[in-house]
């Protein structure tokens, strides 16, 4: 929220004088805008970040634009990919607009994770790829999703929007997997201001999305890099305008730089400090998490009782911005309008509450937006 009258916001991007000294030297030394050596050098830094070759990064405009890739990458018009409902509308919308289908699935209400019961379940001739999404940060049983999709011969994109930073088993999330797709806009685990990259091993797949983000021209990526561009080429598969700047990239390096030595600890800090104070709290249930592993890009809570609204009520009127992540979207027009029921997803829609959670946010302000929880379920 906006709100001015809100004196502790929901989230918030933390950038300073280095971010802008990084723009500064690309508009007044390289001078070049678009996409470049920058963006070049931001791969290269995911890639040893990640520990994978540089060739299976690939930054693009958004999170969202990275899916979109990633769902046109491994599908055809009319195939299925697997979803949980309870996720940003973005999940869907990249499914959609690579003309496949999104099914949407139940989530385990333990970590709001996809439910591989109710995906299996849901599993038709036409289903080719399964999408978890790593919901708060969570990445949930990894291992049992590569299980799941081997069992059925479905790809897996991996909606890692929240994850940037995590580990899982001791490996970041996108070291290994089949694809996975990150977000990088103003308010993740890190920002490039608006941007995300796709990270994949699949040599077909990454040459694919590296193409389609310059409107499908063949090697184009290779030109920009070395200062140039194409003026004649061929292209076989539709693209779009999804590459990332110069600017985008200068902003996410620098903040790359910032995720182990201050936002990671911060947002792991924060969140620990949540769990002491609300685990036993009557009225509130926490989410299953393995905080350290998972750097939490939100905080959310369930409330209990059918109390969600008045609570929320209750803390924007002392300030305290809150959210809702997110509205199920087997609900929305486009979605079936809720012709397919999740109990279960609905049921947890009407309790989950998100709190205030980003790097500025201080172990003082949580002990006020707890105590002030407490006195709201307590009215």
């Amino acid at each position: 929220m906006n709100n001015p009258a809100l004196s502790l916001r929901l989230s918030k991007s933390v950038v300073g004088l280095a971010e802008a000294d990084a723009v500064s030297r690309v508009i007044l030394q390289d001078g070049y805008l678009g996409m470049g050596r920058e963006v070049q050098l931001f791969e290269q830094e995911i890639a040893v970040y990640l520990g994978v070759p540089t060739e299976a990064v690939v930054c693009v405009s958004s999170g969202t634009a990275g899916l979109h890739l990633a769902v046109e990458a491994v599908t055809r018009p009319g195939d299925e990919v697997l979803v949980q409902s309870l996720t940003y509308l973005a999940s869907f919308q990249a499914i959609s607009a690579a003309r496949a289908v999104p099914v949407a699935c139940e989530v385990d209400p333990a970590t709001l994770t996809l439910d591989l019961e109710d995906a299996a379940r849901r599993v038709t001739e036409h289903t080719r790829a399964v999408m978890p999404v790593h919901y708060a940060s969570n990445p949930g049983n990894l291992e049992a999703i590569y299980r799941f999709a081997e069992r059925f011969r479905l790809r897996v994109i991996e909606d890692a929007a929240h994850a940037f930073g995590c580990t899982h088993q001791g490996r970041c999330i996108g070291s290994f997997g089949d694809v996975v797709c990150f977000s990088f806009d103003g308010i993740k685990n890190i920002t490039s201001g608006e941007g995300g990259a796709v990270v994949t091993r699949d040599a077909a797949v990454a040459e694919r999305i590296r193409d389609a983000r310059l409107l499908g021209v063949e090697r184009d990526t290779a030109r920009r890099y070395a200062g140039g561009r194409s003026w004649e080429f061929d292209v076989k598969h539709q693209g779009y305008r999804y590459h990332m700047s110069n600017l985008f990239a200068a902003i996410g390096r620098v903040q790359l730089e910032r995720l182990e030595s201050e936002f990671a600890p911060a947002r792991v800090a924060l969140a620990r400090g949540y769990r002491q104070r609300l685990q036993g709290m009557a009225g509130i249930r926490l989410l299953d998490s393995d905080l350290g592993a998972v750097v939490p890009h939100i905080q959310p809570v369930l409330v209990e009782g059918g109390r969600r609204d008045s609570v929320r009520e209750y803390l924007e009127g002392q300030g305290i911005a809150t959210g809702i992540h997110y509205q199920p979207n087997h609900l929305l027009s486009l979605y079936g309008g809720g012709r397919v029921s999740l109990p279960v997803t609905e049921s947890l829609y009407e309790a989950l509450l998100t709190l205030p959670l980003h790097p500025e946010l201080t172990l003082a302000d949580v002990d006020r937006i707890c105590a002030v929880l407490a006195a709201a379920l307590a009215v």
